[in-house]
């Protein structure tokens, strides 16, 4: 049972260190500007498919995730971000039976709350659809583009992940 406990909360800790040492490593990139704001293109997103391969990767996004937006738009994006994530992450690990529905949580949820977050902020002159639309494409494309093909990695390489 310790055992057990104890790899939980190794994986947790390490997937929340991949998250956001990805998301901080890409700030210094020209990518890092894409990462915050109505066009996301976060890089780090891609690792929400984790919650398929193990129940440890809900809590380590959510708390990825909420030390990347430390550095990001304010306490609205700490608060709502973060807890995006950890919906996002436990309704993915509910789809893991169904590896084309994994990365839908985090591209919806993204899309609704993170869109209409920087849309009531003002962060964008878009419309609130449009700030949805683009918000959601983005999440979309890392998410099935970088997402899927490290999920099948995952499970191939890592099958008792």
């Amino acid at each position: 049972m310790i055992q057990s406990k104890t790899h939980f909360i190794t994986r947790a800790a390490l997937i929340a260190a991949l998250y956001a040492g990805l998301t901080l490593a890409v700030n210094f990139t020209p990518l890092g500007a894409l990462q915050y704001g109505v066009v996301q293109f976060r890089i780090s997103e891609a690792l929400t498919v984790l919650p398929a391969l193990t129940p440890a990767a809900i809590p380590g996004l959510f708390i990825g995730c909420l030390v990347s937006n430390l550095f990001g738009m304010g306490v609205w994006d700490i608060v709502l971000g973060s807890l995006t994530t950890l919906l996002a992450a436990y309704l993915s690990y509910r789809l893991r039976r169904h590896p084309w529905l994994v990365p839908l949580p985090p591209i919806l949820l993204n899309a609704v709350i993170i869109g209409g977050m920087l849309y009531f902020l003002g962060a964008s002159d878009a419309t609130l659809i449009a700030s949805m639309l683009s918000v959601g494409a983005g999440q979309a494309v890392v998410c099935y583009v970088l997402g899927m093909p490290l999920m099948k990695l995952c499970r191939r390489f890592f099958p008792k992940l």
